[in-house]
């Protein structure tokens, strides 16, 4: 059938674009990720979608036709998984999304961080994993209590990262990008740890969770990925099948007590500081120590 007529609607610029319904939405995404469309129309949809913007009603029609076509991972006890995706990577501060997953961990839950390399310039979860010594899953797992998984996008679903490669040759992130902090990579209950680095983007993915019946923490995280900022304490909204809690209000300003981060944001320097946490060695960052309790509320709310 082809996308021809959603672009002819979307692509009428800020001012003349129409919004799809739930169902066009899904129809358009299935396509894209199913390949029948060309790089020319992903093109082109990247596009007036960076223009127009997503509404949440699409966004849910895009998680349905993403959902349809995931290879999911799974419980093997049936307790939730806490879902952890990690595609910003760190500019100036080191991913220590794989250290959330070491916290939440020990404390019994299976976790899953899914994720890939969005661009050139940044330290990206993977390469933090391997030097702690955890290989990225080639299937989907089935998470055994307290395990930590980490499955590539690709694996997930090979049409989700080829739109997230579109940004390497436009230049712009795309509604992919959005698209993989909101969805359930999971069969059975899952909590959907998220993020957002404005906020408008907050208010518009919190809409989404709610229209999705969702149980997920969202709070402003760390350059984009989910982790609470050491230096701050953000606001963290909880979602419990949808309905929508206060879970801690944001301190403003920095924190008194401030981690002793590491200086480099390289793969072993990040491993040796996470190491050193899990272990006792360091303190945990007291805006993470929280965002891991009030993951393990959401998760047996």
């Amino acid at each position: 059938m082809g996308i021809s007529q959603y672009l002819k609607e979307i692509g009428r610029g800020k001012q003349g674009a129409r919004s799809l319904a739930r169902e066009q939405a899904a129809d358009l995404f299935g396509q894209i990720l199913d390949g029948q469309v060309s790089d020319l129309e992903i093109g082109a949809f990247c596009i007036a979608m960076r223009v127009k913007g997503e509404t949440p009603e699409e966004m849910c029609g895009f998680l349905d036709a993403t959902h349809a076509r995931l290879q999911r991972a799974s419980s093997a006890s049936g307790q939730p998984v806490v879902v952890l995706p990690s595609y910003n990577g760190a500019r100036r501060l080191p991913v220590l999304t794989p250290l959330l997953a070491g916290l939440v961990a020990r404390r019994g839950l299976p976790v899953l961080i899914h994720g890939t390399a969005t661009e050139s310039s940044r330290v990206f979860v993977r390469d933090v994993l391997h030097a702690i010594e955890v290989q990225e899953a080639a299937a989907a797992p089935v998470l055994r209590d307290g395990q930590v998984a980490f499955v590539p996008t690709e694996v997930l679903n090979p049409g989700l990262k080829r739109l997230l490669d579109a940004r390497r040759a436009i230049g712009l992130r795309n509604s992919a990008h959005s698209l993989v902090k909101l969805m359930n990579p999971c069969t059975g209950p899952a909590v959907i740890v998220s993020s957002y680095t404005h906020p408008e983007y907050g208010v518009s993915m919190g809409e989404v969770f709610q229209r999705m019946r969702a149980t997920a923490l969202l709070l402003r995280g760390t350059e984009g990925e989910v982790v609470a900022d050491a230096r701050r304490l953000p606001q963290m909204d909880g979602f419990v099948r949808g309905r929508r809690v206060t879970l801690q209000e944001g301190r403003r300003g920095t924190l008194t007590d401030l981690p002793d981060l590491p200086k480099e944001v390289d793969p072993d320097s990040t491993a040796a500081y996470i190491r050193a946490v899990l272990a006792g060695d360091k303190p945990i960052p007291e805006s993470m120590a929280l965002q891991v309790e009030h993951i393990l509320h959401l998760a047996f709310a």
